[in-house]
């Protein structure tokens, strides 16, 4: 099971049972915003690493919905807590919020919005060298989703399904004018043999966590790149809160000739510095 301690509401429950409304918007339209975390093990009691950022952007993410989690930052932080009490070897703290229940269609009845706190599994193992597939749909960085973490993930699970069919682990996203956008949950980063690039957020890809923290401690340059030319950088690699840093080894069919190099090496050793001395930077 991967919920081993569940809040709801204001209320620890009972992780097998059902708790929500049935017509709950983020349910059945996906009116929901959500915030998956890293529980870091390395003190006498468990914590999710970058809560600030992490709450920072669900709300963001439910003000362009036009909404509000009805419970403030603090209330959520002792949730965290209680479900990491509750499961104190939990890899993972997903935060999502919903605009309550409503209609069986797209309008809101205006209820009081709902929120969950799950600590639950360890994260996936990501291994070093994963291949990518850029799938053949784009990321529309101009819709009213661009860059907002939205439970309405279908066409992530889409195109991850089909880089899985293509045997690899993430799909890379192009925007509508054919540059480098994002994965399905990471952000991007490749070299140009001296220095890193990543994604511009005007290419509609997620502001990551580990996104900003990286270049906040690196020399990151952010860069448009067309999608045609990613299988020719000499090295790349993914970011995310749970795979923290992963190097890529293939592209499509076109293997990278630096994996794991230096500058992926850089990346991931700045976040394991700040994932030991800092839970909450």
């Amino acid at each position: 099971m991967s919920a081993q301690a569940v809040w709801v509401n204001g209320c620890m429950v009972d992780p097998d049972h059902p708790h929500l409304r049935a017509d709950d918007h983020g349910v059945i339209v996906g009116d929901g915003v959500f915030e998956t975390l890293l529980v870091v093990h390395h003190g006498a009691a468990p914590a999710a690493f970058a809560v600030r950022r992490h709450l920072e952007r669900l709300r963001r993410s439910a003000r362009v919905l036009r909404f509000e989690c009805p419970y403030s930052d603090d209330e959520l932080r002792a949730a965290i807590t209680l479900c990491l009490d509750a499961a104190p070897t939990a890899g993972i703290v997903r935060i999502t919020a919903t605009s309550g229940s409503g209609p069986l269609g797209s309008g809101r009845s205006g209820a009081r919005g709902s929120a969950i706190v799950i600590a639950g599994n360890q994260p996936p193992h990501y291994p070093p060298g994963t291949a990518v597939s850029v799938v053949p749909f784009p990321r529309n960085e101009r819709g009213a989703m661009a860059g907002v973490k939205t439970t309405s993930y279908a066409e992530n699970v889409l195109a991850l399904d089909l880089a899985r069919e293509r045997s690899a682990s993430e799909a890379i996203f192009a925007d509508t004018r054919g540059r480098v956008s994002e994965g399905t949950g990471s952000n991007i980063f490749w070299s140009d043999g001296t220095r890193l690039h990543t994604s511009p957020l005007d290419t509609g890809c997620l502001a990551g966590v580990t996104r900003a923290l990286l270049l906040e401690h690196l020399d990151i340059t952010e860069t448009h790149l067309p999608v045609e030319e990613l299988p020719r950088v000499p090295e790349a690699f993914l970011a995310s809160s749970t795979r923290i840093v992963q190097s890529i080894a293939r592209v499509d069919d076109v293997e990278l000739p630096v994996v794991d190099g230096a500058l992926t090496t850089t990346a991931f050793k700045a976040m394991t510095e700040l994932l030991a001395n800092d839970i909450d930077p």
